[in-house]
């Protein structure tokens, strides 16, 4: 699904977003290792044993677990193993504010942040888990409570497509950081020990939303996913540049090596940030950029893990 120099995404994109699982593994299944995150069984699902595997017996098991086929075949005796069944809810919290509505190329921000959800939704479903989420901007959160079926991810796709295509006209004023309310309102309403995916832009990050971040982590695990564009990470000697903000316009001169030094600087400083925080809580990161196809980026990233390198 070509997303490139998209600035919109609607409904039935995010519905189509189900048939690119097939390439990638969001998460672990039974007996298979982790491709991008081995997160999926580590919440109680209730009662119940689930088979996962059979082994030599040891001394102690119940002699009822033990697997007369594979013994008749090996001539050793083997147990069956089980696991409790699991289940977690999980809760995408996604941002859809104008501070998204932006690209220097590729797909706008809002248009990835949008994608990633639906991907970890349908994931989520394909594994039986509950999934809701809370969609937010600078003024709203909308929640949708967590259910164990495709009604609830339907609903978050329909709160999704609709704050997304409600994004008509770049920001024309300095609106607030959005993340922090939707985190204090996240702590309120996430079901304990849940799984939190939290999409958002990159620069949200800050003192007061890295120590939200860290209280939820407390009752919570996340996935931590934040959202760039080239130029915010390299201004390009380009001459003299506008930028405007509703009425307010300021001139600089891009050919400034100094400048574009500090640029960068203030660029790489977020990203460690992130990189921190993420390292604090033991928490997955999965930075995405507009600049490739979101499916691109997470087959590469499954790909430095196979590697050891990430």
């Amino acid at each position: 699904m070509d997303m490139q120099g998209r600035t919109h995404i609607d409904l039935q994109d995010l519905l189509g977003m189900r048939h690119a699982l097939y390439k990638i593994e969001l998460f672990r299944t039974p007996l298979r290792h982790s491709t991008l995150l081995g997160l999926h069984r580590s919440r109680l699902r209730g009662r119940g044993m689930d088979f996962d595997q059979v082994r030599a017996y040891q001394s102690g098991d119940d002699a009822r677990t033990i697997d007369w086929r594979v013994t008749a075949r090996t001539g050793e005796v083997h147990s069956k193993v089980f696991h409790e069944e699991r289940e977690r809810s999980t809760l995408i919290l996604v941002e859809q504010s104008l501070h998204l509505f932006f690209a220097s190329t590729g797909c706008f921000k809002s248009v990835l942040a949008a994608q990633a959800a639906s991907l970890f939704a349908w994931a989520s479903v394909q594994h039986n888990d509950r999934v809701g989420g809370l969609v937010f901007d600078h003024a709203t959160t909308q929640y949708i409570p967590v259910q164990r079926n495709k009604q609830s991810v339907l609903q978050l796709l329909q709160a999704i497509a609709v704050a997304n295509q409600s994004l008509q006209r770049p920001m024309r004023q300095t609106l607030n950081n959005p993340l922090q309310h939707s985190l204090q309102r996240a702590r309120r309403l996430i079901p304990r020990d849940s799984l939190v995916i939290l999409i958002c832009n990159e620069r949200h990050l800050n003192p007061s939303t890295h120590s939200l971040i860290s209280r939820l982590a407390e009752r919570s695990e996340l996935i931590l996913l934040p959202l760039s564009d080239p130029l915010e990470h390299s201004l390009p000697a380009m001459g003299q540049a506008q930028f405007c903000l509703g009425d307010d316009s300021t001139r600089i001169n891009t050919a400034d090596q100094h400048l574009r030094q500090q640029w960068q600087t203030m660029a790489a400083t977020y990203q460690s940030a992130w990189a921190h925080l993420a390292q604090q809580l033991n928490a997955p990161l999965l930075p995405l950029s507009t600049e490739h196809p979101i499916l691109q980026q997470l087959q590469h990233i499954r790909l430095q893990q196979h590697g050891g390198t990430v």
